[in-house]
């Protein structure tokens, strides 16, 4: 009779000396190729915990032990997969506390996605920007809006414009395109009543977190309208800001076109 031997992560192969690509129960389907290095592999399998919602946004994840009893792995190899996630800010570590599900309503991120920067260069200086919802309105949705949210073109999109504004002066004009699915029930006055971040809303109520975006920039003029909203005499000239944000697994969740007022302000980006 042949007794079934498990074999860790950790462990070498017989035949090539490489880690072992998988442990006992653990699925094959990772996204993550089996060359990849065994920690890129436990950074996978933890991705999809936060993604099927296993562990919820400001919750504790199991500890750094518990996990690698679990993968079957060393503890190092959970601690660098663990300060991988750390560093994109979907983890956030406490000290003497654990390890916990990074969340948009914590101050050390809600800055995250807001780069513009008062000419003092004290982001936190202004204090919470001041928030005027103008709309949210469910529409069809244009071939740009479909192609940037990987939807059909028609589909239903809720689309929510904005103003923002810092010590009483109107400087960001946004438009916000999202699925109309995971937002079922967004509405203009949920919005104005939600005092945290926007993303945390999403996060909260409706379980969609955005964990990285694209952007485009460049210099544009405001139509008459804009400058209406922005409070700005036509010709002034705006930067003009599209992201395309994704939550786990690059799902494409929002397209927000915003228009910002630089003149006492610049947006700061960090290259790596």
């Amino acid at each position: 009779m042949t007794t079934a031997r498990h074999t860790s992560l950790d462990a070498p192969t017989a035949q090539t000396g490489l880690d072992a690509p998988f442990a006992a129960g653990l699925p094959t389907a990772l996204g993550a190729p089996a060359f990849s290095p065994l920690y890129q592999q436990i950074k996978a399998l933890l991705l999809q915990r936060l993604q099927s919602g296993e562990w919820k946004s400001g919750s504790a994840i199991p500890s750094e032990l518990e996990l690698a009893a679990r993968f079957r792995v060393s503890q190092g190899t959970v601690r660098k997969a663990i300060d991988e996630l750390a560093v994109e800010n979907l983890l956030v570590r406490r000290q003497g506390k654990g390890t916990f599900v990074a969340t948009h309503a914590e101050q050390q991120v809600q800055y995250r996605f807001l780069k513009l920067v008062p000419d003092s260069g004290d982001q936190g200086s202004e204090g919470p920007a001041q928030r005027s919802i103008i709309d949210c309105k469910r529409l069809r949705a244009s071939a740009e809006v479909a192609r940037g949210l990987s939807v059909r073109s028609g589909d239903a999109v809720l689309q929510v414009r904005r103003v923002l504004g810092f010590g009483g002066v109107a400087t960001i004009l946004e438009d916000l395109w999202l699925p109309a699915g995971p937002f079922k029930g967004l509405t203009a006055e949920r919005l104005r009543s939600y005092d945290g971040p926007m993303y945390a809303l999403f996060e909260s109520e409706f379980g969609v977190r955005m964990v990285r975006a694209e952007e485009k920039i460049r210099a544009v003029l405001p139509d008459e309208e804009q400058c209406a909203l922005l409070t700005v005499p036509a010709g002034t000239p705006l930067l003009s800001v599209e992201r395309l944000a994704y939550t786990y697994n690059d799902t494409p969740m929002e397209l927000r076109q915003g228009l910002y007022l630089t003149d006492k302000h610049f947006y700061r980006n960090e290259l790596h």
